[in-house]
């Protein structure tokens, strides 16, 4: 919990609780937690695909996989206040992404796992097409991050970095 408490203080807006390998109970558990470590600063939890652990344990949103049931969906029956994101890989993925909040694009730089990115021209075209705020994910660095942001992105969702990794 150290690492959202620290993410928090530092003024990160959203974190994304993405534990796919915990079982229901455990997720909730350590969603609770976040939650409640957040609470003196602005941040807001969301959690990876579960909207009924997100909602149990009052976080403030959920964050949807490319291949979830679509954002209007959800959005029908999701409290007005509930965020949602959706992961992207394509402008047809973002085009689809109606309902959603925001939209986590990428991978825009080569990243583990992830392969190689469509780089700033692909994350300028996204951003270009999208009626909600794009975030860049994948490779993105302390370095790098301007340059996502002068591409079009609302900002930057990162994994490595903001774990020290």
């Amino acid at each position: 919990m150290d690492c959202v408490t620290r993410a928090a203080a530092d003024g990160v807006e959203l974190i994304q609780i993405r534990e796919k390998d915990l079982n229901a109970r455990d997720l909730l558990e350590l969603v609770r937690a976040a939650v409640l470590a957040v609470s003196p600063w602005p941040t807001r939890i969301l959690v990876n695909g579960r909207a009924d652990v997100a909602l149990t344990a009052k976080a403030h949103g959920i964050h949807l996989p490319s291949a979830s049931i679509i954002a209007s969906e959800w959005r029908r029956i999701l409290p007005p206040d509930f965020l949602i994101g959706v992961s992207c890989h394509s402008v047809a993925d973002i085009q689809a992404s109606e309902g959603a909040d925001f939209v986590v694009y990428g991978p825009v730089f080569e990243s583990p796992g992830k392969g190689s990115g469509v780089g700033l021209d692909g994350l300028r075209v996204a951003a270009g097409a999208a009626r909600i705020p794009v975030f860049a994910l994948g490779g993105v660095t302390r370095e790098n991050a301007a340059s996502c942001v002068d591409a079009g992105a609302a900002g930057i969702a990162a994994i490595r970095m903001f774990q020290g990794v």
